[in-house]
């Protein structure tokens, strides 16, 4: 009998433990892009912090990654998103994905703003990069504009993302069309086509394996101005300066900042909040420049060292968010039979 009473009250004191454990982490789920890096102990520091075990969900190209928010908005998949940019603000706006936060990040300057409710993390800018050694072999001059580009001799030469699977080729894009307007960028798109430039489906394709940097055949591609800043940091041989550099083409500039935002239906609000906040902390203000290579978005934050090799460029070109609601998805579209049909 006394056998039966100590089983039942240990059987009880631990389902009471495991319960109380149970209930003091709860899982915070944070859906983002595949490029989407945090140290992980800035990762591990704010679980114990904020109280919840994070699960982090890659889920592809942003634009992939809003697509999914949208479908499931019934019964959402996460709690947070990181990684929706001023290119997609007005879709995921449109859609009613995100939920308002009004907390001390939301009313902080930054260098770089972004619609609300996503609250700016970092911003970078896509931009045509070049392989240095290749052009100083070749004997050929850099083009100094997008008329310039379009002719077959540099037409053949460049490798760009398609618009329609990847953030940096709608972004690219998005820049021709802000600063020639729509018929004069896509009288230009097909002379590209016709002039020979290739599309990939996404930046790891036309970087990693078309690129000449990397042992592919085209010495231009669609790439960040700071890419060049990312191949000094990974030299094994670390040279004086970068390998590669960055094409600042009037019209061929986009301005891109990706931000955080509530989910709108998602369970773990208050740590959801914490979340945003500490993506806009310091340390990780810091840490994401060298870890995503982006600027930092925090008014004041301080630059990396190495970030000296990514200047930013004087001007940019995009069109208005009214258009992009309006038009965003009849542009992917159209360039689509522009260029590719």
């Amino acid at each position: 009998m006394k056998h039966g009473i100590f089983s039942f009250l240990a059987a009880a004191a631990l389902l009471i433990a495991t319960g109380a454990q149970g209930a003091a982490v709860p899982e915070l789920r944070v859906l983002t892009h595949s490029s989407f890096a945090v140290p992980k102990p800035l990762l591990a520091q704010f679980e114990k912090e904020a109280g919840v075990k994070l699960r982090i969900a890659k889920a592809g190209d942003a634009g992939e990654m809003l697509n999914k928010l949208i479908l499931t908005r019934a019964n959402p998949i996460a709690d947070v998103v990181f990684g929706i940019d001023n290119a997609l603000a007005p879709k995921a706006l449109a859609a009613q994905v995100l939920d308002s936060y009004v907390g001390p990040a939301a009313s902080t300057a930054s260098n770089a703003p972004l619609t609300a409710p996503l609250v700016a993390v970092d911003y970078g800018y896509v931009t045509v990069n070049f392989d240095k050694a290749w052009f100083a072999k070749s004997g050929l001059a850099l083009p100094k504009s997008l008329e310039e580009l379009a002719q077959p001799a540099y037409a053949k030469l460049l490798v760009m993302e398609n618009p329609a699977t990847s953030s940096p080729g709608n972004a690219f894009m998005l820049a021709t069309l802000g600063a020639m307007g729509e018929e004069k960028a896509f009288d230009w798109w097909a002379r590209m086509r016709s002039g020979g430039m290739k599309v990939a489906k996404g930046w790891t394709e036309a970087y990693y394996t078309d690129f000449s940097r990397n042992g592919g055949k085209y010495p231009l591609v669609i790439s960040y101005a700071t890419s060049p800043a990312a191949e000094l940091f990974y030299a094994k041989d670390k040279p004086a300066e970068a390998p590669t550099g960055s094409l600042s083409l009037p019209g061929g500039v986009f301005r891109q900042v990706e931000g955080v935002a509530l989910v709108k239906g998602g369970a773990q609000r208050v740590a959801a909040e914490k979340f945003i906040e500490f993506l806009r902390s310091s340390a990780v203000q810091q840490q994401l420049q060298t870890e995503m290579w982006m600027y930092p978005a925090a008014s004041g934050a301080t630059r990396a060292e190495v970030m000296k090799h990514a200047p930013e460029p004087a001007t940019f070109d995009a069109p208005t968010e009214a258009d992009l609601a309006a038009k965003g998805a009849q542009w992917v579209a159209r360039w689509t039979r522009v260029v590719l049909k």
